[in-house]
């Protein structure tokens, strides 16, 4: 990984399941993804616009010789875009498609027990809720945990693989 990641390790009470996350912020707040989803983590990188692309996709980058799609979180979570120098690409595998998430900054790989994430409150009609897989309760922080693989469904994933096919095509 390119940017140097910080290993912590919260209070581990039950060691029967331990959660390692990478956490990120997107509008000051903290999130977390699992650790096996994210493939490497990378500065911000010229980005290739696509033609009738959904909102939040802000378009392609080639990665090695691999065309990868690149999705902001914050068009997607309906925050205002901010120019950050500190902006991060975290290259993911969901459902087996290589994306890349943009956000705010990385901050750390985390070790958590699991009993010390809680599901998450019941939001009255959100649909961004119908993603969020637990809080997790650190000592100084609450921390949201995301399920990519919800968060971006089947339909969007061939919709990305489709428009960087077409995009590796023409380059």
């Amino acid at each position: 990984m390119e940017t140097a990641l910080i290993a912590k390790e919260a209070k581990l009470t039950d060691t029967s399941q331990i959660l390692q996350l990478v956490t990120f912020t997107l509008g000051g707040e903290e999130y977390a993804v699992n650790i096996l989803k994210v493939q490497e983590i990378n500065r911000m990188k010229e980005i290739t616009r696509v033609p009738n692309a959904p909102y939040y996709v802000e378009g392609v980058i080639n990665l090695r010789g691999k065309v990868i799609p690149v999705v902001s979180l914050r068009k997607m979570f309906g925050l205002p875009e901010e120019d950050m120098a500190q902006q991060k690409i975290m290259i993911m595998d969901i459902q087996g498609v290589t994306i890349g998430l943009i956000v705010d900054t990385v901050s750390e790989v985390l070790r958590i027990s699991a009993n010390i994430v809680e599901p998450p409150p019941a939001m009255t009609y959100s649909v961004s809720s119908e993603f969020i897989s637990g809080i997790a309760k650190l000592e100084d922080r609450l921390i949201i945990l995301l399920d990519m693989d919800r968060l971006i469904g089947k339909e969007e994933t061939a919709s990305m693989i489709g428009m960087a096919e077409k995009t590796a095509i023409k380059n």
